[in-house]
């Protein structure tokens, strides 16, 4: 398994490896030692499991006060996973890392408590698995803005077209208005 670093202190990338024949593949998705070994020593509180039609974007979300890490794959279809880094105190305050997730490519993104998460589907559709440090606390959500001009995300997206977003979703916040960690 190959830990690999980003642009985002404590966000990375994980490719398994990935055990193929005739019959099908293995691979391991998730081992104790290992992610240890490589700063991720995580207890998990939750599994969730969503699937979305092409071009919807979730996201950004995180929580706060009682933020969530989440180990984020795909196991159909593909996306284009997004996290911006929201810890004031962070060297990389402000920015923002995407990385695509495939069925295809068996990459998994970390993204540690303390950033914004989000994706958006580039395929027909998408079936996305995240394991979550901490439990989802309704009270605790928060989300910023997909399309906020001080992050200038560079989502996948035809000229001029729209993601289809939930509500809640739409009426997110700005970077500038969100409540940070520090």
């Amino acid at each position: 398994m190959k830990f690999l670093e980003t642009p985002i202190a404590g966000v990375k990338v994980v490719e398994p490896q990935v055990f193929g024949d005739s019959r099908g593949f293995f691979m391991e998705t998730w081992q104790r030692e290992k992610f240890a070994a490589a700063g991720l020593d995580v207890a998990w509180d939750q599994d969730n499991h969503s699937r979305s039609a092409r071009g919807v974007l979730r996201g950004l979300h995180y929580q706060t006060p009682n933020p969530q890490g989440k180990l984020a794959r795909v196991v159909a279809g593909a996306v284009y996973d997004v996290v911006v880094d929201i810890r004031r105190s962070s060297p990389s305050f402000g920015k923002w890392f995407g990385v695509e997730l495939s069925a295809d490519n068996y990459r998994m993104l970390w993204a540690p408590p303390g950033v914004a998460h989000g994706f958006l589907v580039i395929s027909e559709t998408a079936d996305f698995l995240y394991k979550c440090s901490g439990l989802w606390a309704p009270a605790d959500e928060k989300a910023i803005r997909w399309d906020d001009p001080q992050l200038a995300i560079d989502w996948p997206l035809a000229p001029g077209q729209q993601p289809s977003q939930s509500a809640k979703d739409q009426a997110a916040v700005f970077l500038a208005d969100a409540d940070l960690f520090p």
